[in-house]
């Protein structure tokens, strides 16, 4: 199955009851390379969904030495298109590592999303 680590609000159980229609069982793991901030979220739908008018992003510094700390989630195919129908177009999809040494799917800022 496919991972998906979540940062933000994908590790809220009402988002994912409406981002996947069940709760995710995940445990706890750190992005490898990345700072967050906060981005606004226009979309009225994604703001209903979480509740929150700013989510957390995260940006590709290339520092070894950085992390972000979440959650890191087992999901299926299927799941990993209906984050990605939740997701603003601020947020792009890549698969980055993690401190545990695996790898995951991860929504980053697109306009610093890690080379190639």
């Amino acid at each position: 199955m496919p991972l998906l680590f979540s940062y933000g609000t994908l590790q809220q159980s009402d988002v994912q009851l409406a981002t996947f229609g069940r709760e995710l069982s995940g445990s706890p793991d750190s992005l490898v390379g990345y700072e967050q901030s906060l981005v606004a979220i226009g979309d009225p739908e994604v703001v209903r969904a979480s509740g929150k008018t700013h989510h957390p992003i995260v940006k590709y510094i290339g520092d070894a030495g950085a992390r972000v700390g979440g959650t890191v989630f087992e999901v299926t195919a299927q799941e990993l298109e209906h984050a990605d129908r939740y997701e603003v177009p601020s947020y792009m999809r890549v698969a980055a590592p993690l401190s545990s040494g695996r790898t995951a799917w991860v929504y980053v800022d697109a306009r610093y999303a890690p080379p190639g």
